[in-house]
C-alpha cells in the first residue's frame, strides 16, 4: 500500500502545481517575517532630529559607518559650518544687524563657498574668517536665535581644521542633512527585528510617506520644541511648530493607521483556514531639542508666537506643558482609533546616554509585541529593566531630564484596548505611566 500523500500513478505534478506550492511557500517565509519584525516610521517635519535619532540607533547598536559614510560626514561638517554661517548671516539681516567692516570681505568668501571633494582637507583659507566672523559680536546676538550644532562645531575650529581630521561621533551625530527620499536600516533586537524607514521631512518630500505606510507597527513623530519661533528652510512663511501640529493632526485622522488587518499565514498553510486579526500600532511623540528649548525661551517669548500661551514668560515648565498640552488634545480629538496607545517623550537627540535611555523604552514596547504565554510578565519584566536603566542613568547625570515616567516628562493618553505583538488583548497594561 503507497502512502497516503504520495502522487497517485500516472499523476504528473503540473508546472501550475509548482508555481503555487513555490507561492505558497514564498508567502509563509513573508509572514514568519513579518511576525518578527516591527516597523518603525520616522516621520516630522525638516529640522526636528529624525536623521539625529537613526544616527543614534545605529551608534547604541553598533552597526558602523563605512569609510564612505564617514567621508561624506567629513564633506557634511564643512557644509555644516558654511551654511550655518550663512544662515547667521541672513538671520542677522532680518534682525537689521551688520558684521563689522573689517570682515565684510570674509563674508563674500563664505557667501561663495564651495563643497569639499573626496579626501580634500578643510581650505585654510576659510579658518580666520570663519573664526573672525564668529567672534564678531552681531553674529553671536544671531546665534542667540538657536543653533546648537553651531556652537558645538565653532567652538572646534582648530580640530576640524586639522589637516588629518576624521569626525568622531559626535561630530556624526551633530552634523545635518536634508534628508532626500526613503532610508530604511535594520537593528537586531532581542528575538525580533526593528525596522526603522526615515523619510524627508520637507514639504516636497512629504507626498513620498504614503509609501511607508504598510505593515507599520510603530510610529516616531519628532517635533522640534526650539522651532516654536522659528520657520520652515523651505517656507519662510510658514512657522515650524504649527507645521508639525498640522502634520500631526493629519497622522492622528488617518485611516491609514486607524487599524491594519493581517493574515496569519502559518495556520492558512496548515490547515486551509485564514482568519484575520486586527494589528494596532503605537503613536510615540518625540518633543525634541529640549535642551535649545531651554537655552531660548528666556529670550523669546512664546506668546508671541502662540497668543493662548497663559504661562509666564522664561518659564520653561509651563512652556513644556503648552505644548504637551497641544499635541495631546490633536491626538484625542481623534479617539475614533480605539487600539492606539500614544506616548509622549521629551527628548535632546543629541544625547546620547539620554537616547540610550528613551530608545530602550520605544524597543521595549516593540517588544510587547512579541508572542508571550503570560502577558503580565512581559510587562513587569520589561518595567524592572527599564527601572533598573533610569537608575543607571540618574546616577551618571546630576540633573537627569527623567526621560520616561516623571510625570513633567512623559504622558500616557488612556486608551481602551491595549496590545501585544499586534494583536488584541484585554487589559494588559504596561505600569510605565505617570
Amino acid at each position: 500500500m503507497g502512502s497516503c500523500l504520495s502522487t497517485p500513478r500516472g499523476v504528473d505534478v503540473t508546472e501550475l502545481d509548482r508555481q503555487r506550492h513555490k507561492e505558497a511557500e514564498k508567502q509563509l517565509k513573508e509572514a514568519i517575517k513579518m511576525a518578527t519584525q516591527v516597523k518603525v516610521l520616522l516621520l516630522g517635519s525638516g529640522d526636528s532630529g529624525k536623521s539625529t535619532i537613526l544616527k543614534q540607533m545605529r551608534l547604541i547598536h553598533k552597526l558602523p559607518f563605512s569609510p564612505q559614510e564617514i567621508e561624506t560626514f567629513r564633506q557634511l561638517v564643512f557644509d555644516n559650518l558654511t551654511r550655518g554661517m550663512k544662515y547667521l548671516l541672513d538671520a542677522m539681516e532680518d534682525m537689521d544687524l551688520k558684521v563689522a567692516e573689517e570682515n565684510i570681505s570674509h563674508v563674500d568668501l563664505v557667501e561663495n563657498a564651495q563643497d569639499l571633494r573626496d579626501n580634500e582637507p578643510f581650505p585654510m583659507s576659510y579658518y580666520e574668517p570663519l573664526k573672525t566672523l564668529w567672534m564678531d559680536p552681531n553674529v553671536q546676538k544671531a546665534w542667540e536665535r538657536g543653533n546648537e550644532a553651531l556652537l558645538y562645531f565653532f567652538s572646534s575650529l582648530d580640530r576640524l581644521f586639522d589637516p588629518e581630521y576624521v569626525p568622531e561621533e559626535q561630530d556624526i551625530i551633530r552634523c545635518r542633512a536634508r534628508t532626500i527620499g526613503i532610508t530604511e536600516t535594520t537593528f537586531e533586537l532581542r528575538d525580533h527585528q526593528m525596522l526603522m524607514v526615515d523619510v524627508g521631512g520637507q514639504k516636497s518630500e512629504r507626498r513620498k510617506w504614503i509609501h511607508c505606510f504598510q505593515d507599520v507597527t510603530s510610529i516616531l513623530f519628532l517635533v522640534s520644541l526650539s522651532g516654536y519661533d522659528q520657520c520652515l528652510v523651505e517656507d519662510r512663511d510658514a512657522n515650524q511648530m504649527q507645521d508639525a501640529m498640522t502634520i500631526w493632526d493629519s497622522i492622528c485622522h488617518s485611516q491609514w493607521f486607524k487599524s491594519t488587518s493581517i493574515v496569519r499565514f502559518l495556520i492558512y498553510y496548515s490547515s486551509g483556514q485564514s482568519p484575520e486579526m486586527t494589528r494596532s500600532f503605537w503613536q510615540i511623540l518625540f518633543l525634541n531639542k529640549n535642551d535649545l528649548f531651554e537655552k531660548k525661551i528666556p529670550t523669546s517669548d512664546i506668546k508671541n508666537h502662540f497668543p493662548d500661551f497663559d504661562g509666564e514668560s522664561g518659564d520653561v515648565r509651563a512652556g513644556r506643558e503648552y505644548f504637551k498640552r497641544r499635541f495631546a488634545k490633536l491626538a484625542q480629538k481623534a479617539g475614533r482609533s480605539k487600539e492606539r496607545e500614544i506616548y509622549i517623550h521629551m527628548t535632546t537627540a543629541t544625547d546620547t546616554a539620554m537616547l540610550r535611555v528613551v530608545m530602550a523604552a520605544v524597543e521595549g514596547q516593540s517588544y510587547f509585541y512579541s508572542l508571550s504565554d503570560n502577558p503580565t510578565d512581559t510587562c513587569s519584566e520589561f518595567q524592572s529593566e527599564l527601572s533598573y536603566s533610569l537608575l543607571s542613568y540618574t546616577s551618571i547625570r546630576s540633573s537627569p531630564p527623567l526621560p520616561l515616567c516623571h510625570p513633567s516628562t512623559c504622558l500616557i493618553l488612556p486608551l481602551s484596548n491595549r496590545t501585544l505583538n499586534g494583536f488584541l488583548l484585554p487589559q494588559h497594561r504596561p505600569s510605565i505611566k505617570s
